[in-house]
């Protein structure tokens, strides 16, 4: 008997334990608690603690993130421009979830079904809004306006008669581009317009570069003509001032003169042992000093 006491005590424990555990509920600082009671929303609470309920079926909690969100898109079905050019717009939206109650009656149970609607709702402003804008206005200049334009707009549909308990914070476009195949010929041309400007620029500098070399050789040319002028110039006062000099020598002793002219002109000739020379000595002039023996040489000799 004291057996089966125990067991019904324990067990009586445990389901009391179960059944208390069932009326508790802790709410993150991260969440908002949501009691429901028969499926209606009982209560909701908003800060951080142990919480108490009753139990299952007769009331249930739930969660929803009271962080800030970030919803990306997802869809890369292009869109057309003013200029009926077709573009891939990548974006996202930064928002968080205000009001509980507004949002599980309006949007849904979680933040998935949030995220499904407000996709949709900027998927379609952005796309109206894309299509009044030109390229060149939604790759910069006025890509900041018609981001503005795109949430003032999510804000008309989520602030409207029936409000989704959200708040929209940010807008933001994180790629635009051109379709694949635009992107295609996009990059061929640029490409093929910097070939051009390149293979222009070398032929600028080739021709730059033959300019400088003609300057160069032109310059080099007239340097080396004037110092040949130069040289030539002191050259021919050089000659002039020794054949001064010789004259006034010479001209001091004509016999010694001609002997020393004749030495000279016997050295150049036999500088070789090879040089020939067929010649008369009887009769020819050249060897007139060597045909007038010593008492030429010595009466050629100049007088001390």
């Amino acid at each position: 008997m004291n057996i089966n006491r125990i067991g019904m005590v324990a067990s009586s424990i445990l389901v009391l334990l179960a059944l208390l555990s069932s009326t508790m509920f802790v709410v993150d600082q991260r969440q908002f608690g949501v009691v429901y009671a028969l499926g209606q929303i009982r209560e909701v609470i908003t800060e951080p603690g142990l919480n108490f309920k009753l139990p299952p079926p007769f009331q249930n909690v739930s969660y929803l993130d009271k962080r800030l969100l970030n919803l990306e898109s997802t869809e890369s079905e292009p869109l057309l421009t003013a200029e009926k050019q077709r573009m891939v717009v990548d974006w996202y939206v930064r928002w968080r979830i205000s009001d509980p109650q507004a949002y599980i009656r309006n949007v849904g149970l979680d933040e998935n079904a949030g995220a499904v609607q407000l996709n949709r709702v900027v998927r379609n402003a952005l796309q109206e809004e894309v299509n009044r804008a030109t390229v060149k206005e939604i790759l910069s200049t006025k890509r900041d306006a018609l981001m503005a334009n795109v949430k003032r707009e999510v804000l008309k549909v989520v602030k409207g008669e029936k409000p989704w308990g959200v708040d929209i914070v940010d807008v933001r476009i994180t790629r635009a581009d051109y379709v694949e195949a635009i992107t295609e010929s996009v990059y061929r041309r640029m490409e093929a317009e910097r070939k051009r400007v390149a293979n222009e620029l070398r032929s600028t500098g080739a021709a730059e570069g033959e300019k400088i070399r003609a300057d160069a050789d032109r310059q080099r040319e007239v340097t080396l003509a004037n110092a040949y002028r130069e040289a030539q110039k002191v050259k021919g006062e050089g000659d002039a001032e020794a054949a001064r000099i010789y004259a006034e020598a010479f001209g001091k002793d004509p016999q010694f003169a001609q002997f020393y002219r004749s030495l000279e002109a016997y050295k150049s000739t036999f500088a070789k042992k090879s040089d020939v020379l067929v010649l008369d000595p009887a009769s020819s002039e050249f060897f007139k000093v060597m045909r007038g023996g010593n008492s030429g040489a010595a009466a050629a000799a100049p007088k001390k």
